[in-house]
């Protein structure tokens, strides 16, 4: 009987740990901006949350524009006949998609009617939570788009209304600036975090669009030629009190590729104009080898680069090896998870989902 009994108490011991264990990997968090056709191309097992991007703003509400994107969010939630446990969340904005933000944000009745908007799609879709994404309070974002100072304490209130109005079990997020004035001036901290689940780091685009000289698209850790980096942002949260438990480390599954750079340092921190987006899935295809591209590891920011001096064109990418790294750091630093921009530009199969989950499962 006392044997019977240890066995007992072992086993519980053993289903016990492998659920405290499941429960503690971190959250793998996907942004969609694909069609409903692509959903079945990846592996939703190997996520935890996928984010429909974007619904945006019409009047007071949140609006899901057209029937094309009624039947993604659909797909996606349909996905949980597969993983049960994943959680999908419905996007406000995006880059560009929230020019009237700043101004309907700034009153009770707006801010009233948009978080009743969300409550009532996010019933409608039986979807898990909303994600904000802003670009930016309080600070200049996409050219054109308003904002102001006020925008900080009315960004508050809009989680606080959002939480009275969805309750509890809704998730509510946010993506974030990486960049120092974003994490300076955006947000006031303390206080958003009270209402949110986590935070969507967006340490990505560290080198964007309108950058004028090349560098590292998303770096780990600072060089002293790039204070921007992953790590820069996240110990920036940590060291004015924000849980680790409540930060989401970002990636990109893409690349930023310059011309006209000249043949110096391998064409890093060199002048440059941009010239294109690359889908981390088309990679292969625009780094042609008679283009002799030279494939580089910065070993302190710990990021790949390319350059070619045949075309003078430099590309700052993220690769199997940084995509790695940037997993074990989640764990290390007992961070919420890892997030990414989006999946549809992964490969189908041995992309950069599968390198995380490699890490995720030590394989």
């Amino acid at each position: 009987m006392k044997k019977k009994f240890l066995c007992y108490i072992f086993l519980f011991f053993c289903i016990f740990s492998s659920a405290f264990s499941q429960n503690n990997k971190p959250a793998v968090i996907a942004y969609y901006a694909g069609s409903a056709a692509r959903v079945d191309s990846f592996n939703m097992n190997q996520l935890t949350h996928i984010i429909f991007s974007f619904g945006h703003l019409k009047g007071n509400r949140l609006n899901i524009d057209n029937a094309r994107d009624t039947a993604t969010i659909r797909k996606l939630v349909a996905q949980k006949s597969k993983n049960p446990s994943l959680k999908v969340l419905l996007s406000l904005g995006g880059w560009g998609g929230c020019k009237s933000c700043s101004d309907i944000f700034s009153t009770e009745k707006g801010r009233q009617e948009f978080a009743g908007s969300v409550k009532e799609l996010l019933t409608y879709f039986n979807a898990d939570g909303i994600d904000l994404d802003w670009e930016y309070p309080t600070i200049e974002g996409h050219p054109g788009h308003p904002y102001k100072a006020e925008d900080k304490a009315n960004f508050t209130e809009l989680v606080k209304t959002l939480r009275k109005k969805l309750g509890n079990n809704k998730i509510i997020s946010f993506a974030a600036g990486g960049f120092t004035t974003f994490l300076e001036k955006s947000v006031d901290w303390p206080q958003v975090m009270k209402y949110c689940d986590f935070v969507n780091m967006m340490t990505y685009d560290l080198v964007n669009g309108a950058s004028t000289v090349t560098g590292h698209l998303t770096p780990l850790y600072s060089t002293p030629q790039q204070k921007e980096s992953t790590d820069n942002a996240i110990n920036y949260l940590l060291s004015i009190g924000i849980p680790s438990e409540k930060i989401v480390l970002g990636a990109a599954f893409y690349g930023r590729l310059f011309d006209n750079v000249p043949n110096a340092n391998n064409g890093l921190y060199q002048p440059a104009r941009f010239k294109s987006y690359v889908p981390y899935r088309s990679m292969a295809e625009r780094l042609k080898p008679e283009d002799d591209y030279l494939f580089l590891w910065d070993d302190v920011a710990k990021a790949p680069y390319a350059y070619s001096a045949v075309k003078g064109t430099f590309i700052t990418y993220e690769d199997s090896k940084s995509i790695a790294l940037k997993t074990q750091y989640v764990i290390d630093k007992k961070l919420y998870g890892i997030m990414f921009w989006q999946l549809t530009e992964d490969k189908n199969n041995g992309g950069l989902l599968q390198s995380i989950d490699d890490v995720i499962n030590k394989r």
